[in-house]
């Protein structure tokens, strides 16, 4: 389960204030696989960094009661100047993992060859894709993140990420932010509407997206 009570975050840019979550208290169960539906510009990318932990709202509290993954495929979190092998070894540790076994893991399903020992700063955009979802499924979360699917590599990689989130899927929740209607009615049961920083949450996926079209008119 995570947890939001009165969750507040905003920034603060050019003498402008953008308000992200207004003082939000939700809650996403677990044993549940959510939607996150928005408009573009309402923060459902801050949103998913606030339940990661990857960022912090201004003021509130978040609680996890499980454990809960980055957003697949974020690699904001990667150090440029560290190699894959260096990073993948970091978060390894960070998580409490079995380095060999993580790094073993990684090595074989993001298929970057010697690059692992090159630094993350001179890997394409696609080699940085494939290195943090090999990794996102070379640690077990029991709630995987997911800001938009993106197709990564070839149609043959593709088919293996596809297979390896289908195993996970297998075991744990999944939250999803996306504009790809069919990819929310496929992975997700339940949906929650990010609108004027507030999350309105719904016992239907189809609700939930029924109020994002019209907001989306």
């Amino acid at each position: 389960m995570i947890q939001l009570d009165r969750v507040f975050k905003y920034y603060r840019s050019d003498g402008h204030t953008k308000i992200v979550l207004d003082h939000v208290s939700a809650t996403f169960q677990s044993g549940r696989s959510y939607g996150l539906l928005g408009v573009n510009g309402a923060g459902k990318s801050t949103t998913m960094r606030l339940l990661a932990g990857t960022e912090s709202p201004n003021s509130g509290r978040i609680r996890r009661s499980v454990r809960v993954s980055w957003p697949l495929g974020f690699s904001g979190g990667f150090h440029p100047q560290m190699t894959g092998r260096e990073n993948v070894k970091f978060v390894a540790r960070a998580y409490g993992e079995n380095v060999g076994r993580v790094l073993e893991f990684v090595e074989d399903f993001a298929e970057l060859g010697d690059y692992i020992d090159v630094s993350v700063k001179a890997y394409s955009s696609g080699m940085t894709s494939r290195l943090a979802f090999g990794l996102s499924m070379a640690i077990d979360f029991e709630c995987y993140l997911i800001d938009e699917i993106t197709a990564v590599g070839d149609a043959r990689f593709q088919a293996k990420c596809r297979e390896a989130f289908a195993r996970r899927r297998e075991t744990s929740d999944i939250i999803i932010a996306s504009h790809a209607m069919e990819t929310i009615k496929t992975y997700c049961d339940h949906g929650a509407v990010l609108v004027d920083g507030q999350i309105l949450m719904f016992d239907s996926v189809e609700s939930a997206i029924e109020v994002y079209n019209r907001l989306n008119r």
